[in-house]
């Protein structure tokens, strides 16, 4: 389970009803719900809740560092709690789940100097790419 109510509380930002269920629906491993599904899900929990809202909130989680946008071969945006530890994406390729993974090394170390091209590298993204075991029973 992630710890997304307990981080942003630790940074002192307002939790009001509707800031508190948006981070109690995406609070969790492997979630990464696009805004619609947030709202949906959070209209369940707050049937007032607006549509406005939960983007804007989403988007403040996201400037505060508490919550990363993840896009996908042009499909909705994604948001994922998991924003305090590495970790990278297994996407299927035909329904588009998302799983996050945290494979073993440093992506950095397999950058060799001369690929850099003068960058100093802060972070890298992976996104590993495939079919998950229900799309590939089918």
């Amino acid at each position: 389970m992630s710890d997304l109510l307990e981080r942003l509380r630790g940074r002192g930002w307002r939790m009001t009803a509707q800031r508190r269920v948006v981070a109690e629906v995406l609070d969790g491993d492997h979630v990464h719900l696009t805004a619609d599904e947030v709202h949906a899900q959070a209209t369940a929990k707050l049937p007032e809740i607006s549509r406005a809202t939960v983007y804007n909130t989403l988007g403040e989680m996201v400037t505060l560092g508490e919550v990363i946008e993840v896009a996908t071969d042009g499909r909705a945006k994604r948001y994922d709690p998991n924003a305090h530890r590495p970790h990278h994406h297994l996407v299927c390729a035909r329904c588009g789940a998302i799983r996050d993974v945290h494979p073993t090394g440093n992506p950095l170390a397999d950058l060799p100097a001369q690929e850099r091209f003068g960058f100093t590298v802060s972070a890298v993204e992976v996104t590993y790419r495939g079919l998950c075991p229900h799309c590939a029973a089918a």
